[in-house]
């Protein structure tokens, strides 16, 4: 009946970090039309990061440690402030379909750095796997002309790519740091580090002097509250704790899927292009999602506990 239950919860984790996540790029897109990308992103972490923090302290979870606290900045700055950063910095430029599939390069660096890291070699089945998903992303990128037109900006391109290299090294760290016992004052810990390394990131930058209250629109305010409540406290939550209970690999799967749900918001709610050369490249990284899930490599999970 437990097995039950956890796998229950594992399922629903799964459809969370699977189909909300899909919509944050979308989120983010209508969030930035009027706010400034590294404060928007600062405070939606900052604030969720606070409510779930207080939630968990309120319950009665253990006091945590300045070693717990070192940990959450190392984990934030890699996933949120890198990862996440180099998401809305691109949007600016880069449609969020696009945007999504760039993303969706996690899935090999998490092997890959897991391999590095902890020996865990992959079988062939997921390599194969890995590959078929990176090679629609090079079909979305370029090539096939006759598929449809591709363009994107490179330097927003290499800025991503970078992202989720640091988001995967974030993703594997957290799997064997020394973090709270209370999987939800982690994730609290980790998002309130997160959102202040973005806050501090605009402040340098220049945003707060430009960010203006009254011109922010209510398209860009209710994006930005779905982005705390449903991209922030359910979906990132929910990832977190996947990363203590199944293998890095099939974690990382969601970087496939999210861009099939981003891709069809994206060309229903913002018009953005959906020609023969995105559906191919869908189909091919879909292809690839089922493949790791079926012959990913069974670990016992390392749960990062005291």
């Amino acid at each position: 009946m437990c097995c039950l239950d956890l796998k229950f919860k594992i399922a629903l984790a799964f459809v969370a970090v699977y189909l909300i996540w899909g919509s944050t790029y979308l989120a983010i897109r209508f969030a930035i039309e009027s706010m400034p990308p590294f404060l928007m992103a600062g405070t939606r972490f900052l604030l969720a990061g606070l409510v779930l923090y207080a939630w968990t302290r309120l319950r009665g979870s253990a006091r945590e440690s300045k070693q717990h606290w070192g940990n959450a900045f190392i984990i934030g700055g890699l996933m949120l402030l890198g990862g996440n950063g180099a998401v809305v910095w691109a949007e600016q430029w880069v449609p969020s379909s696009m945007t999504s599939l760039l993303i969706a390069t996690v899935p090999l660096w998490m092997v890959l750095l897991d391999w590095i890291w902890n020996r865990a070699r992959p079988n062939v089945k997921v390599i194969i796997g890995l590959a078929l998903g990176f090679a629609g992303i090079a079909l979305l990128v370029g090539g096939f002309e006759n598929l449809g037109e591709s363009s994107i900006d490179i330097v927003s391109a290499c800025i991503l790519i970078f992202g989720t290299f640091l988001w995967a090294n974030g993703s594997l760290y957290s799997r064997s740091a020394k973090l709270p016992s209370s999987q939800f004052l982690d994730t609290g810990m980790e998002m309130i580090a997160g959102g202040l390394l973005l806050l501090l990131t605009s402040f340098v930058t220049g945003e707060w002097a430009r960010a203006r209250l009254d011109l922010i629109t209510f398209h860009s305010l209710f994006s930005w509250i779905y982005l705390v409540v449903f991209g922030s406290l359910v979906a990132f939550t929910s990832y977190t704790w996947l990363l203590r209970v199944v293998s890095p690999s099939k974690v990382s799967t969601y970087a496939y899927v999210n861009p099939i749900v981003a891709m069809l918001l994206g060309w229903i709610l913002a018009k953005e292009s959906l020609n023969a050369r995105s559906l191919l490249a869908a189909a091919i990284i879909l292809a690839s999602v089922l493949i790791i899930i079926a012959y990913q490599s069974k670990r016992q999970p390392v749960t990062g506990k005291d």
